[in-house]
């Protein structure tokens, strides 16, 4: 039961942040793969409930404010060569991936387009955060 706990618990807190979710399953004592898998599948959970209920709400206000459902097409092509896949690869290291996929909503990113790419981004974040925690603790453990 309370490794139930645990896992639930970095599971929330990845859903939050990475950031704050390896650290916690590595003071919880957890395998440094399991911490990694379940921030990860947090994280990715959080994404998709926020692309979900943030771009059915970006497309009621659009319709609201301008009539109709339509983006800049100048910011449309700078977002599809560029954007999407640098956003969902550096927003969970440098803002977060909730942060990030808002942040993608509000630029009008395609969805799918942008859930894969953040979910990249999670994964490899996740992989870095638990190895540099992992050989971070091991050489300061090595050192006293």
């Amino acid at each position: 039961m309370e490794l139930l706990v645990e896992l639930l618990t970095v599971f929330g807190l990845g859903a939050v942040e990475l950031w704050v979710a390896i650290p916690a399953g590595f003071a919880m004592r957890l395998p440094p793969s399991v911490t990694a898998i379940t921030a990860a599948s947090g994280a990715v959970l959080g994404s998709f409930i926020i692309l979900n209920i943030g771009e059915k709400i970006r497309n009621r206000l659009l319709k609201r404010v301008t009539g109709e459902d339509k983006r800049n097409k100048y910011m449309h092509r700078i977002c599809d060569r560029y954007g999407v896949a640098g956003l969902g690869l550096l927003a969970p290291l440098l803002i977060g991936a909730p942060l990030g996929t808002v942040l993608g909503i509000t630029m009008g990113l395609p969805a799918a387009r942008m859930f894969f790419w953040m979910c990249m981004g999670i994964i490899v974040c996740s992989i870095g955060l638990t190895m540099v925690t992992e050989y971070g603790l091991k050489s300061i453990w090595y050192i006293f």
